[in-house]
């Protein structure tokens, strides 16, 4: 098999095909909602801790919900909750857009119309995980995740190029009810699929204590456990660029408001690649998900000392490819090597992490570029993320050795990774 064939295999699924596309029109909707919604409230409250309270009501319901959202996902087909979803967020858009059409004053309306879409993301988010599992085969899963992140990145660039550029013209209004319009292309996309080509999951019966299950699960199996928790490290420390790339450009580079817009482009240019990386390798196995955590650790700690903007940027590529080999890595174990019934809340678990990270790191690395500066945060992260990194590799190997009969040992993992 060719590279480019081997890079583009999950696209041969007429399925996987169809859902795609729409992931990328839904994407690039969302991105130019969220600028909107941040110029809104930056507008409406002059403040941009109103906009990170807008962020923090998105995401709350996550770390909140999350593992009810699993176990809804575990018992329900996925179809339908996806269709439901998408209705949700599409009436969400819409009602954003008759806020912002309407001059309401008050930024109260806005806040709960972010909750309530961070409550609907929750509910339907790992619904939408085990939809996304179900038009590939088990083998061309990860190649759909690593697919999905080049999607991702590419609908980020366009979504935020798209509403810069309407924005003078159709105002916050405009933007919101053209992402009302993207849920549709989604809910279109998955009447358009083929049944015969679904790969289903066993689901959960339904019973008393999912949600319990589901962390009993998690916190009982504990390869599971010590990748979720690298993950966490790795997100909330080494994964929080906005907020080092912005202090860096204010403060060591004196690049400015310029500056941070590049490095921003270059860091999204860097997961594009990352996305190509790992689109193109056959099998994301632990022992890679370990190496890259470690190097791009690594990097981090050397990126504070980079003496200019250009340099700087340069660091930012390979980190920010191998963040989306470690992150599709750690999607794809948890979600392979965990039982069918169990897919929703695991997904659910790997969602909250990310929540989590983002809420923690955020916080702890402005705190550390406040008080100690730039140079010495990036250091800091890179040497914990680095430790944290060799602890799990050492953990993992020690159950890798467990006897195959122990329940959750790791001995499947390596031989299918």
């Amino acid at each position: 098999m060719s590279l480019t064939s081997s890079t583009f295999r999950a696209l041969r699924h007429h399925n996987y095909r169809l859902w795609a596309g729409a992931d990328l029109v839904s994407i690039t909707g969302t991105w130019m909602q969220v600028l909107g919604v941040n110029w809104l409230v930056l507008t409406m409250t002059g403040s941009a801790a109103g906009v990170g309270l807008s962020l923090v009501m998105q995401a709350l319901p996550t770390l909140l919900l999350g593992m009810w959202g699993g176990a809804l996902a575990d018992r329900l087909p996925s179809r339908p909750v996806v269709i439901a979803s998408q209705l949700a967020q599409a009436a969400l858009a819409a009602v954003l857009a008759a806020i912002a059409l309407t001059g309401v004053e008050s930024v109260l309306p806005i806040y709960a119309v972010a909750l309530a879409g961070g409550v609907v993301s929750a509910l339907g988010g790992p619904a939408l995980g085990r939809f996304g599992a179900e038009v590939v085969p088990p083998e061309d899963l990860p190649n759909a995740m690593a697919l999905g992140s080049i999607i991702n990145s590419a609908g980020r660039i366009l979504g935020m190029s798209l509403a810069g550029m309407l924005l003078p013209f159709t105002g916050q209004g405009g933007l919101f009810v053209a992402n009302a319009v993207t849920f549709f292309a989604v809910i279109a996309a998955v009447a358009a699929m083929r049944s015969s080509e679904f790969h289903e999951l066993a689901t959960a019966e339904r019973q008393p204590g999912a949600i319990k299950e589901g962390l009993r699960y998690v916190l009982r199996t504990p390869w599971l456990l010590v990748v979720l928790a690298l993950s966490l490290v790795l997100g909330s420390l080494g994964r929080n660029y906005q907020v080092t790339m912005a202090a860096m450009s204010a403060g060591p580079l004196a690049a400015g408001a310029g500056g941070y817009g590049l490095l921003s482009t270059v860091f999204a240019v860097g997961t594009v690649i990352g996305g190509f990386v790992t689109a193109s390798r056959p099998r994301l196995s632990i022992r890679l998900l370990l190496i890259t955590a470690f190097a791009i650790s690594v990097l981090q700690a050397l990126s504070g000392l980079m003496p200019s903007l250009a340099t700087f940027a340069g660091a930012m590529v390979p980190i920010a490819a191998g963040a989306i080999l470690v992150d599709t890595a750690v999607s794809a174990r948890a979600q392979l090597d965990s039982p069918d019934a169990m897919r929703g809340r695991v997904i659910a678990a790997v969602g909250m992490v990310g929540a989590a990270s983002g809420a923690l790191g955020g916080p702890v690395l402005g705190w550390l570029s406040d008080t100690f500066g730039p140079r010495p945060a990036l250091h800091a992260g890179g040497v914990v993320c680095v430790a944290a990194t060799l602890l799990a590799a050492v953990a993992l190997t020690r159950f890798s050795r467990q006897p195959a009969t122990q329940p959750n040992a790791l001995r499947p993992v390596l031989e299918n990774a």
